[in-house]
């Protein structure tokens, strides 16, 4: 009886595959037409089974179709919808160009092929396409993807003028910024008021808030990655502009035409120029940024691609005084970040691809004072630094339209040196004082499933293992990812995710505004690694018709072994000496504790057509408890903000002029304020048994840590820009306005005296009024 059911069994699965159709697979790269720029994240879909895939950040896509006559549709944001018709009888390898639509009356067409954000398994994704952050806009003209990025919900600046990301309760260091797959330690310009990335040389911009994909990791809020472009393979472009403050050029063509193309982009201020003219003879003031980046990528055969990336950026603050010939004083302060990014892309077969990329990393900070004063000198050497030396290898696998496995591995060699002290001066000998250099090790492995399980389910799952080694110290953490989708209509779906993240690099910083003074150190056996674990829940709806997508979200997320600076602690020179001549380091400077930070968030954004933008807000707690800090009482973080609402609209009337607008509101951050001062006397003894007074004045008393708000923020810019396309070129002129109403927001309060009503009151001190700008842009 047995042996019979196995026979039948047999003969029936025979049977089903006799009349199975055969399977084969479709892939290739989709580039744009005109550039050949390889367009990761384009929507790839057999319309008849709604069958369908997504390329991956090289361009790279692979789907898995029965032999049949297959229509497959191509369709990204900003580019005409193209229509593949053939018969699949075999693995088919197709290579697709896309065509950005400039036509209005065509807008219908790339609305009806736009992919919708209801179809995806991943939540807590911001994208901002580069054109539109380039009509935003901006402080000073200097149009800014961490300003973009700031307008959009659960993303929070930190102060005035800031490029800081607070990203859904965390702070600046919990935010991993990736430029090719190199991270940037450093990404503020002017003391945070500018970031180091150029949009001329990029290609795409991804914010994961939460929810993270097993293939990211080291922060505990956010990832940031950014990819640059490629270089134009057909014809030599080029872009130029001049602003205020700075001026930037761009360059990219074919070195060997459809097989080799570079892309080059500079920018550098000339603040240091305008003001030369109103200075001193005897004074010597001056601060300048330059960034560039530089790409060269090449085509080696069908299955393997090149690419050579870097960024060099680099801020310079100096000042210098000349009373004689024999007497000077000048001080100066540097710092810059260095990037290299080698990366291979291999096609082993039509449905796994790889990419392998050596990395290296540089952040360096510089500060020297030198002082002559005949026979007498003095001079200081102050230098921190951070090196990274990284492999990473990802795997792209492609088995099924419904699965899309990733997996891979990386490995970073970290080298601190936190500070290092040369000290020379002529009523002393040289005096070298250099601290050891700290090293760690870092490793991941992870891999990933973007499951398709059914019509309404699809999830994205998966696990991420990390290694730590330092100082003779070694952890070893799991880090569960899960997020998942379930479609109630064709255009409604319910979303959830989870995700933990550990974070083994802190930044010490007694400021919170992120200047180049703040440090980066490794986890050791006395300060842990920080961890986060975050549950989100929400909803997206998407109007086909009117290409809006309106997204709802909730989140929740713990951390724990937070880095808390205790009050007073200086990392300027990281190490002193205790009263007892024991040396004190950063680590009993430090303290840790939790935090907690929720909220809601909601975004109605519009990417195509004559009127794109979008509106946000969000409503959130962030608290933080550290039982050395506060009397072991929970606080508000300074970055929690209760209320915060942005409305950002971008108008072409024609295609000559462009109208653009933004409006931000903010509750007020927290800090600490003293709620009252007195004075108080000390007595000292003197000869004969008596005492001497001395008066101390301005004892103040702070109460709870961060129990004051500060007013609320608003601000509303404008700008208009002119286009006048020639034969051969583009002119653009662009006239803009920053806080259009003059408001004075906060940037700090103090306490000051007031003669007229003979008592101290609360001043604040306002950073930038109206703001007008001008640049002018040329193409080619």
């Amino acid at each position: 009886m047995n042996k019979f059911l196995w026979i039948l069994l047999f003969f029936a699965a025979q049977l089903a595959l006799a009349q199975s159709k055969p399977k084969y697979t479709i892939s290739g790269y989709i580039t744009e037409v005109g550039s050949k720029e390889l367009m990761p994240f384009v929507n790839v879909v057999q319309v008849s089974t709604q069958k369908g895939t997504t390329s991956n950040s090289y361009g790279f896509y692979s789907i898995t179709l029965e032999q049949d006559t297959v229509e497959l549709y191509f369709s990204f944001i900003g580019y005409t919808m193209k229509k593949v018709k053939l018969y699949l009888d075999k693995n088919t390898n197709l290579d697709v160009q896309l065509e950005t639509e400039g036509k209005q009356l065509d807008e219908v067409v790339i609305e009806a092929g736009a992919p919708k954000q209801s179809d995806e398994s991943q939540m807590s994704v911001v994208e901002i396409p580069v054109e539109q952050i380039k009509q935003i806009p901006a402080l000073l003209g200097e149009k800014d993807v961490i300003k973009a990025i700031q307008l959009m919900p659960g993303v929070q600046k930190g102060s005035e003028g800031s490029s800081g990301l607070y990203v859904r309760g965390g702070g600046p260091d919990q935010n991993l910024i990736l430029l090719d797959d190199a991270p940037v330690y450093n990404a503020s310009h002017l003391f945070g008021f500018f970031s180091v990335f150029n949009g001329d040389a990029l290609k795409s911009i991804e914010l994961y808030k939460g929810g993270f994909p097993a293939r990211f990791g080291g922060r505990l809020s956010s990832v940031l990655d950014l990819q640059m472009k490629d270089g134009n393979k057909e014809k030599i472009k080029g872009e130029a502009g001049i602003g205020l403050i700075a001026s930037r050029f761009t360059l990219e063509g074919p070195i060997l035409k459809d097989k080799c193309s570079f892309i080059v982009s500079a920018r550098r201020t000339y603040i240091d120029a305008l003001i030369y003219p109103f200075l001193p003879k005897e004074s010597k003031f001056g601060y300048f940024f330059y960034d560039m980046n530089a790409k060269v990528n090449y085509v080696v055969g069908k299955k393997d691609r090149l690419f050579l990336s870097g960024y060099f950026g680099k801020d310079k603050f100096y000042a210098g005084y000349k009373i004689s010939k024999d007497d000077k004083e000048k001080v100066f302060l540097k710092w810059g970040n260095a990037t290299a990014t080698l990366r291979w892309n291999h096609l082993f077969n039509e449905k796994l691809f790889s990419n392998t990329s050596f990395i290296f990393t540089n952040y360096d900070l510089q500060i020297g004072y030198d002082y002559l004063h005949k026979p007498d000198e003095f001079t200081l050497r102050y230098t921190s630094r951070i090196t990274d030396y990284g492999v990473k290898m990802n795997f792209d696998y492609f088995p099924h339209p419904d699965h899309f496995v990733r997996f891979g591995g990386q490995s970073t060699f970290h080298h601190f040196t936190p500070s290092a002290l040369v000290v020379k001066g002529t009523d002393t000998d040289e005096q070298v004082q250099k601290k050891d250099a700290l090293e760690s090790l870092e490793s991941a492995v992870f891999i990933e499933d973007d499951w398709k399980l059914s019509p309404r389910w699809k999830i994205n799952g998966g696990i991420r293992i990390t290694h730590f080694a330092t100082q003779k110290v070694n952890y070893l953490n799991p880090e569960p990812r899960l997020s998942m989708r379930y479609k109630l209509t064709d255009d409604i779906s319910l979303k959830a995710s989870y995700a933990m993240m550990n974070q083994y690099l802190h930044l010490l910083s007694n400021t919170g505004i992120g200047l180049p003074t703040d440090l980066w150190v490794p986890a050791t056996a006395r300060v842990k690694p920080q961890r986060s674990q975050q549950g989100a829940f929400g909803a997206v709806k998407d109007f086909k018709e009117k290409n809006w997508t309106i997204t709802v979200e909730g989140y929740y997320k713990h951390s724990t072994n937070v880095i808390g600076y205790r009050d007073g602690a200086s990392f300027l020179l990281v190490d002193d000496l205790a009263s007892n001549g024991e040396t004190i380091t950063w680590e009993d400077n430090v303290t840790q504790g939790q935090g907690w930070s929720y909220g809601g968030e909601f975004l109605i954004q519009k990417k195509v057509g004559k009127f794109t933008g979008w509106v946000g807000y969000t409503l959130s707690w962030t608290q933080l408890q550290f039982d050395e800090l506060n009397f072991g009482k929970k606080y508000y973080a300074r970055y929690d903000r209760r209320h915060d609402i942005s409305v950002v609209g971008i108008y072409k009337i024609n295609k000559r002029i462009t109208l653009s607008g933004t409006w931000v509101f903010g509750s007020g951050n927290a800090i600490s304020m003293p709620l009252q001062s007195y004075s108080v006397t000390t007595h000292t003894p003197a000869e004969g048994g008596t005492y001497n007074s001395s008066p101390v004045f301005n004892v103040q008393d702070y109460g709870a840590k961060n129990s004051f708000r500060m007013a609320p923020y608003h601000r509303m810019d404008v700008g208009i820009q002119f286009h006048k396309k020639l034969k051969r070129c583009e002119r653009i002129f662009e006239l803009s306005f920053y806080n259009l109403y003059n408001r004075k927001n906060p940037f700090y309060y103090y306490i000051g005296y007031s003669p007229t009503q003979n008592k101290n009151v609360l001043r604040q001190v306002s950073l930038f009024p109206i703001l007008p700008s001008v640049s002018w842009t040329y193409k080619f």
